[in-house]
């Protein structure tokens, strides 16, 4: 192997092409502004670049200079249109090892970009099976989580996978993308109606939210808030908006297939029973955790870590919930977690995003956002939305407090 060619004798637009091409990997897989920012930052730093990012979930302004010319002299902007990121540990932890080579002088910038373009290849039928089916067993998880009955954990999980489907679809078909979440709830929402109607009672809501719960925006909610308390005020306020946009296209998919259920005459019955064991939890835990591994594209080297870290949020939660309340729990679980991503990154110089992500998963207020706006457009009662959408914004704050301290308790060496 030839030796990489010294960062030195590389020229100014090689070393502004490596740092632009970074940042649109880091946005693409899931980085949010105030950490994408800062990683950008300390990169260009070492590559001699005086660089200003700014970041939103729609794009970038990079503004690259030489400090060793006159001011002016050498300045480059570069407006980057992109669509929203989407979690991927695997290429996230792939794009750090690459930019971390090069920084330390073990990988040249043509090297590097060979690297990452091989990131690209498109995912093969297993990867995409595996996809839809983590969408299914996420669903049943999160019902058999929620101890309801086995026809309701079965209605969930075929929901689920169906719904995996339509996602694949969408990425074959553009047009397909932007009525995704609207499509996706109201089959969920018909599915869990002529159940109920024709073969037994469920609980309606929470089997429909049980089979979108991979659609809602919990962790959108939970960094747009984040960026807010950041000061990364545009950024925090365009992802709250895509998060609050697509809890009202899931609602919206819902509210038609029960109106539309009304004007047929359809009578579902309606159920509040969750009869299983508690060891049925705990099993559903293990394929939860299994699924959001899948889902988050981890990988399979990182699979043990991505489990443990979704079940530690969710038990620490719990039972910190169960001691000392609900929103006491999820700050705790927070905190630890966020604390415990900054200590694998720290020691283990990794990205701290694979413990840190799943680990709060299992506590974003997605579902309960969604139940709000169910509960107020099915009661058409003003008290009772309020009651649910209160309950959102406690769990955002607890959920963002841990985080905040959870950097404090042990700050992170490493942005991502």
């Amino acid at each position: 192997m030839s030796n990489p060619s010294p960062l030195s004798a590389a020229s100014y637009a090689a070393r502004i092409n490596f740092v632009i091409e970074l940042a649109e990997r880091l946005h693409a897989y899931g980085t949010t502004a105030q950490r994408l920012e800062g990683a950008i930052s300390a990169v260009a730093q070492q590559l001699r670049l005086e660089c200003e990012p700014w970041s939103n979930p729609t794009g970038m302004i990079l503004t690259f200079s030489d400090p060793q010319r006159p001011p002016g002299d050498s300045d480059t902007t570069r407006v980057i249109r992109l669509p929203p990121g989407e979690n991927d540990l695997y290429r996230l932890a792939e794009t750090d090892r690459i930019a971390e080579d090069v920084v330390a002088g073990r990988l040249g910038l043509a090297e590097a970009h060979a690297q990452m373009s091989a990131l690209d290849k498109p995912p093969t039928w297993r990867s995409r099976a595996m996809q839809v089916l983590a969408y299914g067993l996420a669903a049943t998880a999160i019902a058999g989580v929620l101890r309801l009955p086995w026809l309701d954990i079965a209605v969930a999980g075929a929901n689920g996978l169906l719904i995996g489907l339509f996602v694949q679809v969408s990425e074959a078909q553009p047009r397909f993308k932007e009525p995704l979440e609207a499509v996706a709830a109201m089959f969920a929402a018909s599915v869990t109606l002529l159940i109920a109607a024709y073969v037994a009672p469920l609980n309606q809501n929470t089997v429909i939210i049980a089979s979108l719960i991979v659609l809602l925006p919990g962790m959108a909610l939970t960094n747009a808030v984040n960026e807010l308390t950041s000061q990364h005020l545009v950024s925090g306020t365009a992802r709250f908006a895509g998060a609050l946009t697509t809890v009202l296209k899931l609602a919206i998919g819902t509210v038609i297939a029960l109106y539309l259920a009304q004007m047929v005459g359809l009578d579902a019955q309606v159920r509040a029973s969750r009869p299983q064991p508690e060891w049925v939890e705990w099993a559903a835990l293990v394929v939860a955790s299994f699924a959001f591994a899948v889902l988050f594209r981890a990988n399979r080297r990182d699979y043990p870590k991505v489990m443990a870290a979704a079940a530690s949020g969710y038990l620490i939660s719990r039972f910190g919930g169960q001691a000392f309340g609900s929103p006491a729990g999820i700050f705790l679980a927070a905190l630890l977690l966020t604390a415990a991503g900054n200590a694998y990154a720290r020691w283990w110089n990794r990205p701290g995003a694979i413990i840190r992500v799943p680990g709060i998963i299992m506590l974003v207020p997605g579902s309960a956002s969604l139940r709000g706006f169910l509960t107020l457009i099915q009661q058409q009662d003003i008290d009772a939305g309020q009651a649910a959408l209160l309950a959102v914004l406690n769990i955002l704050l607890a959920l963002v407090a841990g985080l905040l301290f959870g950097n404090l308790l042990l700050p992170a060496r490493r942005n991502l």
